[in-house]
């Protein structure tokens, strides 16, 4: 079948194009590979009681209202859809309910979100280490609460919130490690003026760490040399005993779709990752394809709405001017952020777990690099390093880095892992429910 517009990934960026694509007269198709709308921000709004509705705070509740709006608009919506191929063209193969379909449209919204970023730490891959953003995963989805002493480490302003989130839903939340430093704050006090007009989210900020510290949980700041061991936290000068460690470092976009597509990238060289070269309004140089939201560079759930809205305005030939204005007052922020909680573990110590599908450290990437790998793709044969199921997503950065310092090269000269379909893990017998040209086209 055949669309105006076909959207992938139902986070706020999809959901606010959805509905503002269907205002204007475009027929839209929405493939989710969640079982409901609301991408990780919103995760399970709509089946969240008051009580954790409470915990997760306004921001969180605030989706409810897109999630309605998504709900009312008469979109065709396909949850459980796994994109695993985007052709330049605007032609999509996916999965459903175990079998496989190809869709084209007139253009493509990439609205695929963010992922967190992976901390490769000694001792990451141990039971009790995880995600802070996985955890609050848990807690949306499930309304899961852990047991035992927690410990958060790491930089970002989600560390704070999942902290005061976990302490609220009843957790025994030990010590925040924050690697932010004091050479941070001065790096990004050029930045602070234009972040004034969020001065909101600052106060928010604030708030919180005042939240944390009130209930007696232990601050320690520029830490370094984080180190799990199963039952506690090393660092720098220090060790705390917890049951559970939770890592954040930010979140980076989620870039798999996209560069499976054959659009160029830049390196953002604050955080550390790549991000889709777009205009602003979300077009690229395939002009058949759009990308929006998170995936198009980190902003948050309010500007992904946003930028949705502007990509589908312009989808259908609309201005979007007053958008664009409210969009560049969201991302004020940003500059300021970025700065402030760059990533301390793009270069992990030797016995780093890097890639976890394949069991390959930090140490495993130098060797291989020393015994002749000469880029992240050459790195596949010399370790099979970004082979496994995830396809380089969790290592893919570090890996590039690694390479890269080995060489004493910039991370843009060394590249990524170059990414082919499928995108998403398929089945032979997925790929066999395809029918004629389509099939034959998928096969080759």
């Amino acid at each position: 079948m055949s669309a105006d517009l076909a959207i992938v990934g139902a986070g706020p960026a999809g959901m606010a194009a959805a509905v503002e694509a269907a205002k204007h007269g475009l027929s839209v198709v929405v493939l989710d590979d969640q079982p409901e709308p609301g991408g990780q921000i919103y995760r399970a709004i709509e089946r969240a009681g008051p009580r954790l509705r409470t915990i997760l705070g306004g921001e969180y509740a605030a989706g409810e209202a897109l999630v309605r709006d998504f709900r009312a608009a008469g979109i065709d919506y396909r949850p459980d859809s796994a994109v695993w191929r985007l052709d330049a063209g605007a032609r999509i193969a996916y999965s459903r309910n175990g079998t496989a379909s190809t869709l084209t449209a007139d253009r493509v919204l990439i609205a695929t979100g963010a992922m967190e970023r992976p901390v490769p730490i000694p001792g990451a891959d141990r039971p009790g280490v995880m995600g802070a953003g996985a955890a609050q995963v848990l807690l949306k989805a499930s309304g899961l609460v852990p047991a035992g002493r927690v410990v958060l480490a790491g930089a970002g302003p989600l560390l704070l919130l999942v902290g005061c989130q976990l302490l609220d839903a009843g957790a025994d939340v030990a010590a925040v490690l924050e690697t932010t430093a004091g050479g941070d704050y001065l790096d990004a006090a050029p930045a602070l003026p234009r972040a004034l007009a969020g001065w909101r989210d600052l106060a928010k900020g604030v708030a919180m760490k005042r939240r944390l510290k009130r209930a007696g949980v232990v601050f320690r700041s520029g830490v370094g040399g984080l180190a799990a061991t199963g039952d506690s936290v090393r660092f720098d000068g220090g060790e705390i005993a917890c049951d559970l460690l939770l890592l954040h470092e930010g979140v980076v976009p989620q870039t798999h779709l996209s560069r499976q597509a054959g659009l160029a990238h830049r390196w953002q060289t604050e955080q550390r990752h790549w991000a889709p070269v777009v205009d602003a309004a979300g077009r690229t140089a395939e002009e058949t394809l759009i990308v929006a939201g998170d995936a198009a560079g980190i902003a948050g759930a309010r500007a992904a709405a946003l930028s949705g809205r502007i990509a589908a305005r312009t989808a259908a030939g609309k201005e979007p001017a007053e958008l664009a204005a409210a969009l560049a007052r969201e991302r004020a922020m940003r500059p300021l952020l970025d700065r402030l909680f760059p990533p301390r573990t793009a270069l992990p110590d030797d016995e780093a777990p890097v890639c976890r599908c394949e069991s390959i450290t930090a140490g495993d990437i130098r060797r291989a690099v020393r015994d002749g790998a000469m880029g992240p793709n050459q790195l596949k044969a010399f370790s099979r390093a970004g082979m496994g199921p995830c396809q380089g997503r969790m290592c893919g950065l570090a890996a590039a880095e690694i390479v890269a310092d080995e060489r004493g090269l910039p991370v843009e000269e060394v590249g990524s892992f170059r990414i082919r379909p499928p995108v998403k893990p398929l089945t032979l017998g997925e790929l066999a429910s395809m029918e004629g040209e389509a099939a034959e086209a998928e096969a080759l």
